[in-house]
């Protein structure tokens, strides 16, 4: 019952006037999200890769209804491309992309997403960058996969995620293993059913092992998108057993999530790179994770007790 009634707050403009004044709001959005402006994520591009650490960043918004938006959204995007290039962030700063903030949920939508992302991965390799498809629920995948191939055609740098805790994802990570190809893998956040997706943690993190095993085997290049510390060691034994050098492979975290651990992998020479997400739809993003998946509420609050 929790779900529903998070996906209301978020769309209810009064709850938003009253949890943003809250006094307490403020220091959990600012402890996960770098802030609402283009130069607050610069500002916090600058400060992690001066730490040696890598970012992947993400403007907020998705799920839109408006085409405009969607325009909005691609804009947005082609601005970060610009500061990238300019400051020569390029090799250390990527861009993560929802393709429903594109429009993929409205009529014509994967065409429109395709229309509207296009732009934003040529400009991102104009800035000496790259492009990773956020992958959403299970709804999403196949367009998602098929506007990754689109993309991959001209921008083979192109990345996608997957999520361990769908059934389809160890055939997904056989055919996106490949050489070139980016995968980031994730054990997945989204309320799915049964009938698509395991339910039960320790089945999600079996599937996520047998996945990242596929990963490592292949010519691709991984990205370890967990901050389970037990997959962080099994990613790492796996690379050994296959032979992969430091630079083949990464870790990736959220922002503010973790950090002793994002510096400890840094300092032990791996590749870290930290998710930073900005931008004024703080508030429907935060409140949409928590409908997605309630449980997510304990993890964020265990986080605010134990910055590392």
């Amino acid at each position: 019952m929790l779900g529903p009634v998070l996906l209301a707050a978020a769309r209810s403009e009064g709850i938003r006037r009253l949890v943003s004044a809250a006094p307490v709001t403020r220091p959990v959005v600012d402890r996960f999200v770098a802030g609402e402006h283009l130069d607050d994520a610069a500002d916090a591009v600058r400060k992690l890769t001066g730490q040696g650490l890598q970012v992947t960043l993400d403007h907020l918004g998705e799920d839109i209804t408006d085409p405009a938006e969607a325009l909005r959204n691609r804009d947005a995007y082609l601005a970060l491309a610009d500061v990238l290039a300019s400051e020569g962030l390029g090799m250390r700063a990527e861009m993560s992309v929802k393709l429903s903030a594109f429009g993929q949920a409205l009529p014509g939508g994967h065409d429109l997403a395709l229309a509207n992302v296009a732009p934003v991965v040529e400009a991102a390799a104009a800035a000496g960058t790259a492009v990773t498809l956020d992958m959403e629920d299970h709804t999403t995948v196949d367009s998602t996969l098929a506007i990754l191939s689109e993309l991959r055609e001209r921008f083979p740098q192109t990345g996608a995620v997957l999520q361990s805790y769908l059934f389809r994802t160890e055939d997904d990570c056989r055919a996106l293993a490949g050489e070139g190809s980016r995968v980031r893998l994730v054990k997945g956040a989204y309320k799915e059913p049964a009938t698509v997706a395991f339910q039960d943690k320790r089945e999600v993190d079996r599937a996520y092992v047998r996945c990242l095993r596929i990963l490592m085997s292949g010519q691709g290049y991984p990205m370890v998108g967990s901050h389970d510390p037990r997959m962080v060691a099994i990613a790492q034994e796996l690379a050994r057993q296959t032979g992969r050098k430091l630079d083949e492979y990464e870790f990736q975290m959220l922002y503010g999530i973790r950090e002793a651990e994002q510096k400890r992998l840094v300092a032990e020479g791996h590749r870290m790179r930290v998710y930073i997400p900005y931008g004024t739809d703080w508030y429907g993003y935060f409140m949409r994770r928590l409908a997605e998946r309630p449980a997510n509420l304990a993890f964020f609050l265990r986080s605010l007790a134990t910055r590392g």
